[in-house]
């Protein structure tokens, strides 16, 4: 294949899930012989939350106070002024992993700036705000490719939209999450105050997606096992307003006696950073992750390649990517069945057993791999741009 110049759009510059993938899907397309650059507003000037072997763009963005609406169409607006003029819109192919670059891009289409555009959608979200779910619907519906991260989510724009997708999965590097220690290690313990356990770990902060508040629930049963017990609260970064669920999580917390703080029973690290990561990972005894609703949940590939055995929820995405045998599998609904699963992966034997299926299943999936499945709809995004040139 011709090397392509792809523009992967991303809603921000923060440790999420999407992000994370944006950016080592453009590193292995780069791997691959291609040009990918990673963009996202970024008002502060900080760039990504790591670096990347891959070109990276900070689009200028304008700082927003007011509501969820008003920020995402601040980021919309942002997007469409960097890529305001035929110069700037000089890619091959142009890639939107959520809304805010999809609606970007599906307005940059109607004002014939690009041909058309490739969208992954990770999961779907449930707005109450109409023009939230108006903007995510037109990002879907006008893409001329569709992607998603598991068969979940692409069943759902089947049967809801009447559209098409592939399904390109995720990866993990295994240079990065590694099973050795190192002295990142100590350091962590040393920066979070984490004790000798054992340790849960949730990762995405106090999110109803993510099932915090069940996390809460089923680790306040554990502490009354395990009176030494920590739960680790890693991310949070979130463009969404996540306040209320935040205090209901606190609320549960000081219900059952269980202070928040350095050293605490509760760590709360906020976002961390990717080289950090791999040692949060490997300090945690099990990586408590029974989402209510994920795109594919990354977090538990790079858990099990640090060799952390991983609680999920028993539903899609985790059954589609995961055998019974690799992870530990929950009711999301039931505190008490997640507390046992805690206290299941502590014994010495259970833990043997999902570490070395872990390994196998995170070594089973890497991101060159995903790259190249998206070749194909590349080729065809390119190959309209190109037939648009030459009419």
């Amino acid at each position: 294949m011709t090397a392509l110049r792809i523009a992967i759009l991303t809603h921000s510059i923060n440790p999420r899930g999407g992000v994370a993938h944006c950016l080592a899907l453009a590193e292995a397309l780069c791997a691959l012989g291609h040009e990918a650059v990673v963009h996202a507003p970024d008002p502060a000037g900080r760039g990504f939350f790591r670096s990347a072997a891959c070109p990276t763009v900070s689009v200028a963005a304008q700082s927003v106070g007011g509501t969820t609406v008003d920020l995402v169409r601040a980021r919309i607006t942002d997007y469409l002024r960097h890529f305001s003029t035929p110069a700037a819109c000089d890619f091959d192919v142009f890639h939107a992993h959520d809304g805010i670059g999809g609606n970007a891009l599906a307005t940059l289409k109607h004002r014939r700036l690009i041909p058309g555009f490739v969208r992954t959608v990770h999961h779907v979200d449930s707005f109450s705000d109409p023009l939230l779910a108006e903007w995510q619907d037109r990002s879907i519906r006008e893409a001329a490719r569709l992607l998603c991260v598991s068969r979940t989510w692409a069943d759902w724009i089947r049967d809801d939209l009447g559209a098409g997708a592939d399904v390109v999965g995720n990866g993990v590097d295994l240079s990065v999450y590694r099973t050795e220690p190192t002295e990142a290690d100590a350091a962590a313990r040393e920066r979070w105050g984490v004790g000798a356990g054992p340790v849960i770990l949730s990762v995405g902060g106090f999110e109803e997606r993510k099932n915090t508040l069940g996390i809460v629930e089923a680790f306040a049963r554990l502490r009354a096992r395990y009176p030494q017990a920590q739960l680790v609260v890693a991310g949070g970064a979130s463009l969404l307003d996540h306040t209320a669920y935040r205090t209901r999580c606190r609320a549960a917390l000081a219900s059952a006696g269980l202070t928040v703080g350095r050293g605490s029973a509760v760590i709360e690290t906020g976002p961390v950073p990717q080289a950090d990561m791999p040692a949060l990972y490997r300090i945690a005894d099990v990586l408590a992750f029974p989402s209510w609703k994920e795109g594919f949940g990354l977090c538990v590939l790079e858990a099990m390649a640090c060799g952390t055995p991983a609680i999920v929820s028993r539903q899609p995405p985790f059954t589609e990517y995961l055998a019974a045998t690799d992870a530990l599998f929950v009711d999301p609904a039931d505190p008490c069945a997640i507390a046992d699963a805690m206290a299941a992966a502590l014994v010495s034997q259970a833990r043997d057993r999902l570490r070395a299926a872990g390994l196998a299943r995170a070594s089973a999936n890497s991101w060159r791999a995903c790259a190249e499945r998206h070749l194909d709809a590349y080729a065809a995004c390119a190959r309209t741009r190109q037939e648009l040139i030459h009419a």
